[in-house]
């Protein structure tokens, strides 16, 4: 058990640090050791999501929430089911996270991933009535900016300049940084 505390120690502080590939070797190592630590699947599937292993992330962060019994990572799921092109089973993971619940920060951010699912699919008016903020909030957390910014993409490709540029005036006065604030600028200006 010591091997595998250590493991999962370098494996932690690999991820931490962004080096996710050292993460997931050192998590794998863990694995081997102890299959059945949540916390060993949570770390090798958040790092196997990071380096775009898709279909290890979502083995590994299907067991973490069937051992821990946690959501948390579930728009995670959802986010590497888009990226295998399986749209059915994102819906059926929002569905299931929508029923579960799960902490506000979980809940926008399966919001964010749903709705990009939707645009992907060119439901943009779903999408938009999925994440049109009832208010632009002087402090918005950044689970807040992120649904904003999906609401924003869903507006112009719904032809609503306005509400568009309004959502991405919001967001980079909250935020001057926030990443595809670019995209969005020039997609409004085009």
């Amino acid at each position: 058990m010591a091997a595998a505390r250590l493991e999962l120690e370098e494996a932690a502080a690999a991820f931490v640090a962004g080096r996710y590939a050292k993460a997931r070797r050192h998590a794998e190592e863990a694995k081997a050791l102890t299959p059945r630590l949540p916390a060993v699947r949570e770390v090798l599937g958040l790092a196997a999501y990071r380096i775009g292993r898709w279909e290890q992330a979502l083995a590994e962060l299907r067991t973490y929430r069937r051992l821990s019994g946690d959501s948390t990572h579930l728009p995670v799921e959802m986010d590497t089911l888009r990226a295998l092109g399986r749209s059915e089973e994102v819906e059926a993971a929002y569905a299931l996270l929508r029923r579960l619940g799960g902490s506000k920060a979980a809940l926008d951010e399966g919001r964010v991933v749903y709705a990009s699912h939707l645009l992907d699919g060119d439901r943009a008016r779903e999408a938009w009535e999925l994440t049109r903020p009832a208010n632009l909030k002087a402090r918005p957390t950044e689970g807040e900016l992120r649904v904003w910014y999906v609401a924003a993409r869903a507006a112009a490709r719904l032809g609503d300049r306005s509400g568009s540029r309004r959502l991405y005036q919001a967001i980079a006065e909250s935020d001057p940084g926030f990443p595809g604030l670019d995209e969005l600028e020039a997609a409004l200006g085009a």
